[in-house]
């Protein structure tokens, strides 16, 4: 038997939705988005929404400014709608490739573009690693950057553990990005943080929104903790191996006292960058950009060395360097941020 005909037919006129209310997006969990409603106000609110269909694929994360309609009184079992996102001030993207190696959920926020974006509108990408216990891994550190740098936000590298290690080594290395380097460490014979190097960390993200990246096992939960008292992120323990028990399963927003936002991130074991060109990294290189107009077509900006043909046009970085327009240092770091987009590195700590 045939089903009987649509009453009437589509139409692709959308509805205004004049009613809907602005929210921000703090949390995903599997196709249901937390969405702070008045954040900060006398009606501020958590409503449990999905993504509307006339969005279709496209990917909702968390820091999001995004309308809702339906039931958004947060009370419990109801069920609002995004029906916009607003354009994005900034993105932490990844490629879709190892979308899901840290567990986290690919389902319909991957779109077919195979990009995901794990947090939207930030200010600030604090990226924790532990100077021992586990060792540090300057191939993620400088993946974590190149997605700083072309994703808008600004980079911070926090370095934990300094009480285990000398943490002088691991900041020469990043001397010629001019990356700021906060250092953390516990007292001694303690578990508690020191306290001078933690009000140093609550001053650089107080006021603006952050987003927390590291390995699982480095001490992001327990900085965040620090940061956030009403948090209560789980904390682990360190394996045998020097690898880390994940212990944050999702991203979440989290407002910091007196105002801003920490945005924690689950423990990450790889960072695909695959839609990320050199040229798009180059951009945000304002010292080396203006010698890329004498480059040849295509120029891969990696140098002499990967030059299939030795007779033929060179990049032109080295020349810019040679006369003095830019330090070396800061060509070797971006051509090292460059080879870190497909894992490459020239450390073996990736």
């Amino acid at each position: 038997m045939r089903a009987a005909p649509r009453s009437r037919p589509r139409t692709k006129i959308r509805p205004r939705h004049e009613d809907s209310v602005p929210a921000m997006v703090v949390s995903v969990d599997r196709g249901r988005y937390g969405c702070l409603v008045d954040p900060g106000g006398r009606h501020e609110r958590t409503v449990t929404a999905m993504r509307a269909r006339e969005l279709g694929r496209r990917a909702v994360a968390v820091g999001d400014d995004v309308e809702l309609v339906g039931d958004t009184t947060g009370d419990s079992d109801t069920l609002a709608r995004i029906v916009r996102i607003a354009p994005r001030r900034s993105e932490v993207r990844r490629s879709r490739d190892d979308a899901t190696a840290d567990g986290q959920d690919r389902v319909a926020d991957t779109p077919a573009s195979g990009e995901r974006v794990l947090v939207s509108n930030a200010d600030r990408l604090a990226v924790v690693v532990a100077v021992a216990d586990p060792p540090p891994r300057t191939g993620f550190i400088d993946r974590c950057l190149v997605a700083a740098y072309t994703g808008g936000l600004e980079p911070l590298l926090v370095l934990t553990k300094a009480d285990l290690a000398d943490p002088a080594p691991l900041v020469a290395g990043y001397a010629d990005l001019e990356l700021p380097v906060l250092v953390t460490r516990r007292v001694p014979d303690g578990r508690e943080l020191a306290a001078g190097p933690l009000d140093e960390l609550r001053a650089a993200v107080q006021g603006r929104m952050t987003v927390m990246i590291g390995h699982s096992g480095v001490g992001k939960s327990t900085l965040v903790n620090a940061l956030v008292p009403d948090a209560r992120r789980s904390t682990g323990t360190v394996s045998g191996v020097g690898k880390g028990r994940h212990t944050s399963t999702s991203a979440v927003a989290l407002a910091l006292p007196g105002g801003g936002w920490l945005i924690d991130t689950p423990g990450v074991r790889s960072f695909g960058l695959a839609h990320v060109t050199a040229d798009d990294l180059l951009e945000t290189f304002d010292d080396l950009l203006p010698a890329t107009v004498d480059c040849p077509p295509g120029c891969d900006h990696l140098g002499p060395e990967s030059t299939a043909d030795p007779t033929g046009p060179v990049c032109a970085l080295d020349a810019w360097v040679a006369t003095g327009h830019a330090r070396p240092g800061r060509l070797a770091s971006f051509r090292r941020l460059l080879l870190s987009r497909s894992g490459e590195s020239t450390d073996a700590r990736d």
